[in-house]
């Protein structure tokens, strides 16, 4: 079948925001959500958009989005008129010529750019026609990391209009446990701290975020516009054992090391300051300001050394010296008057800096340069290359360099590789008034050294991301994720050798948490070792030259294609309707310039096929909304259910049809499985009404069963929930009821009901239900006048005993005969499906979706009668 399509090109490494065109006269943003799993530090983050166009005619809609620098964009696809439009990662290079025809047509390309210290913006549009609606939904991916004794999701929210269904959900499962979690940002103050709830248990934590339409407008940096700010979410996982947290899981493994009980190492510490004529004014201030600070930090057993460069190099003392209170007053005052002038030497100045230490060995301590520049080396030795050979050769691999550039107008990527190269990181100091706490923030992340020359070693392990760090210090974490050879889970054996103070330590605690996840966590834990090992892939092609750097990029471009990261080597194809015009998006590079990128082209049904084909079906094509999919990742949400009417036919030659058209012929409930990546998803009828087993739970002890209705185009009127042997709720549209032993309460209100480990919260038309791993959301939805429940999984268990309707796998099938009739191929079964559709009801405002109708049993692929249940 083919079909006609323009497509876009999106590029980019992406943490949260989402926003539309700004004249809301013109369309409307019922819904947005944003939907966080962090698991094991891991983030899945799913941002949906819901518009509809308000207007007698087309308008075109615009989602903007901003994102983590450190994120991989994994999924993007827009919803239109029934259809969805998937993106696709490829290699970048195979959009190029589509690109250039377009910029050629005078065709306006997207963009990418970076917003702000932490974030990129990702820009798309589309042109929805008149009274319709569009659904734009994004997923992106991150390692979080620990700085400071703590880990920070960030989500930032500009929807630019007041949105009736705002919502926020994170859900947070760390198996070593949770040791505290804060909420914090700017949509945490004033009147928006009401909009949170925040749940701790053990484990697990659950925050959601829901404002008001009033609440949008009242908090800072709100207004008619709605919100602008970020939601913080802080935490820290507990640290039982010395050799830290490793899961396993389907041959790959994530070890999390992160030891705290262990003596600080007296630090040694040259300080190279840039004081050239660039840095003057507020620069140079800030500067003198942040240095004072960290000069009041040293502890009396570290040495220090203070140099100042610009075409000469100023020495506050000529070698290293004790952090005693008479040389840290001296030094202050050398701090104090240093002035701006003169041209920029970074040669000299940092090699000056490792001649300091290396005439200063001492035994049981640790060493560190920290460069500060704000721009290109301009006098003395200037060539990038040779400046980072000559640091390179004199540092030796002996200690790291850490360079700090400040402002925009700095070499960030000579910067970078220098610090690469010597085993040490570069930051970008922002011009802004806190620029001297950005400066001191990085200090006390290198301030507390706690081992050096850590090497990570794992017998029975094979495809290891980085193993050797030159150092570990106190409040941040190393990660390392590999395979186990032939998944040999009993040979595997985990080992960390580092140097602590002046002597040797091993770390190998045989009960340390060496956890077996299970099959459901699979794609977790390899999604980890894919992530990490594109990340120093990328770092190692900035290093490399030859063909050692080809070698690199083309592993990192193959991994990246294999699990849809969207990284400076790929570009995602988004197909769009028919007519659109092309958007280029790219990923800048850090301190430098945009680069354009191309948009290759793929097929979709034409307009006028689309609308045949819902004639046929009974429906006008003006009367279809768009329809979406919940604000979470396809593996937790794959079934919804629709419900619609049998239709009687008694104008028909079918003997079984005019055989069931009698006056006692029960509705027919038909249920949704969503597809992963296909374009519709299946469907079935579920006839009467029945009693379904919902979710069963084994291993927590968890089962939900459901009452489906007589209602036309109803759903469930009661779902009940048990839990472990005492707990029982039941829901109805009304009342939600608690038997918790002999204890019954009844709650109407929108009050927290907790239960054990059993969390409860309504609010407005939804119940939210969380029980251990297991979020479920119910929505209550209203069809002429009557109110009906509708189950929602929100987050997946891990477990993979866990049975039940809405918790199905996502349908994978193959199209295999068009004509004359329509087949799928289903696990080897070839089966004959009808074009219907359904209502979709797994969101407040359900759309009707288009879907390959079949028997229960051919989607089930087991007997329906395995989901009913006797009673509730």
């Amino acid at each position: 079948m083919e079909r006609a399509v323009v497509q876009v090109t999106l590029f980019g490494l992406l943490l949260v925001l989402a926003s539309t065109l700004p004249n809301k006269d013109d369309w409307n943003i019922y819904s947005f959500h944003i939907n966080s799993t962090v698991t094991s530090r891991y983030a899945t983050t799913v941002i949906t958009s819901r518009v509809a166009n308000r207007m007698d005619d087309s308008k075109e809609i615009e989602f903007q989005v901003r994102i983590p620098k450190n994120a991989f964009i994994s999924k993007f696809r827009m919803f239109i008129d029934g259809q969805w439009y998937d993106g696709v990662v490829k290699r970048k290079e195979k959009a190029q010529q589509q690109y250039t025809e377009a910029v050629s047509r005078g065709q306006s390309a997207g963009l990418v750019s970076s917003v702000g210290r932490t974030l990129e913006e990702f820009k798309t549009s589309v042109t929805v026609a008149a009274h319709k609606k569009v659904t734009f939904e994004l997923t992106y991916e991150e390692l979080l990391k620990r700085k400071l004794g703590k880990y920070e999701l960030q989500i930032h929210a500009r929807p630019m209009q007041p949105v009736k269904d705002f919502k926020v959900d994170v859900y947070i499962n760390e198996k070593a446990g949770i040791n505290f979690i804060e909420v914090k940002g700017g949509l945490s103050t004033k009147a928006l701290a009401n909009a949170i709830t925040r749940t701790h248990a053990d484990k697990q934590a659950w925050v959601y975020f829901y404002p008001t339409e009033d609440q949008q407008k009242t908090c800072d940096g709100c207004g008619e516009q709605g919100m602008n700010g970020d939601l913080v979410i802080v935490y820290d996982v507990n640290r039982d054992t010395s050799l830290g947290d490793i899961k396993t899981s389907a041959g790959y493994f994530v070890h999390h090391f992160a030891p705290s009980s262990l003596s600080r190492i007296p630090k040694n510490v040259v300080f190279v300051i840039d004081q050239s004529g660039s840095m003057s004014g507020r620069k140079m201030q800030q500067t003198r300001i942040a240095l004072i600070h960290i000069l009041n930090d040293l502890a009396e057993d570290d040495h220090f050394g203070l140099i100042t460069f610009d075409s000469s190099i100023f020495h506050w003392k000529r070698e290293l010296v004790q952090a005693n209170k008479k040389n840290l007053e001296s030094a202050k005052t050398f701090a104090q008057n240093i002035q701006a002038r003169g041209a920029t030497d970074i040669n000299a100045a940092v090699l000056e800096g490792a001649r300091m230490l290396n005439a200063h060995p001492r035994e049981g301590s640790v060493s560190i340069v920290i460069l500060l520049t704000d721009g290109d080396p301009t006098s003395g030795e200037t060539n990038l290359e040779q400046i980072q050979s000559n640091v390179r050769r004199d540092i030796a691999d002996k200690f790291p360099l850490y360079c700090l550039g400040f402002g925009h107008d700095v070499n960030f990527e000579f910067l970078e590789k220098m610090s690469l190269q010597n085993n040490g990181v570069a930051r970008r100091i922002y011009e802004d008034s806190d620029a001297d706490l950005q400066l001191k923030g990085f200090y006390d992340e290198v301030a507390t050294p706690l081992l050096t020359d850590v090497t990570m070693i794992y017998n029975g392990g094979t495809n290891l991301t980085q193993t050797n760090f030159s150092q570990y210090y106190n409040g941040s974490e190393i990660v390392v994720a590999g395979q186990i050879t032939d998944n040999d889970i009993e040979t595997f054996t985990p080992q960390v050798v580092a140097i602590s103070r002046d002597r040797r330590v091993t770390f190998s605690n045989t009960n340390a948490t060496v956890e077996y996840t299970g099959t459901d966590f699979d794609s977790h834990v390899q999604r980890v070792w894919a992530y990490l090992t594109v990340k120093q892939l990328l770092e190692k092609e900035l290093l490399f030259s030859g063909p050692e750097k080809k070698n690199v990029k083309k592993e990192a471009l193959e991994l990246s294609l294999k699990y849809s990261f969207v990284t400076p080597l790929t570009s995602m194809v988004v197909t769009k309707p028919l007519g659109e015009k092309t958007d280029v998006l790219h990923k800048p590079k850090e301190g430098g310039p945009t680069q354009a990128r191309p948009s290759p082209v793929g097929h979709r049904p034409s307009a006028r096929t689309r609308n045949a084909r819902r004639r046929s079906q009974g429906v006008s094509s003006g009367s279809l909304s768009g329809g979406l999919r919940p604000n979470i990742p396809a593996s937790d949400h794959n079934i919804v259910v629709a419900v619609e009417e049998f239709l009687k036919t008694s104008q028909t030659n079918s003997d079984q049809v005019v055989s069931m058209v009698t006056s006692s012929v029960p509705l027919s409930h038909r249920f949704l499985l969503k597809t992963e990546n296909l374009s519709l998803p299946l469907c079935f009828d579920v006839t009467g009404d029945v009693r379904l087993k919902l979710l069963h739970h084994p291993n927590r002890e968890l089962s939900v069963n459901g009452e489906l209705d007589t209602v036309t185009n109803g759903g469930f009127r009661r779902i009940v929930i048990h839990f472990k042997t005492d707990l029982y709720v039941e829901v109805d549209t009304n009342v939600i009821t608690v038997r918790e032993g002999q204890t019954l309460t009844r709650h109407t209100g929108q009050d927290l009901i907790t239960a054990g480990s059993l969390t409860v919260i309504r609010r407005n038309k939804e119940i939210d239900v969380a029980a251990g791993d297991t979020r479920m959301v119910i929505y209550i939805h209203e069809k002429d006048g009557v109110e009906f429940l509708w189950p929602v999984l929100r987050q997946q268990p891990l477990d993979n005993n866990v049975t039940g309707i809405i918790a199905l796998k996502p349908a994978v099938y193959e199209e295999v005969q068009q004509t004359p009739s329509t087949k799928l191929k289903i696990k080897d079964q070839e089966i004959d499906v009808t074009r219907s559709n359904a209502f979709d009801y797994s969101i407040v405002s359900p759309p009707t979706l288009d879907c390959w109708l079949m028997s229960a049993e051919s989607v089930l692929q087991r007997r329906l009668d395995d989901f009913i249940v006797t009673q509730l």
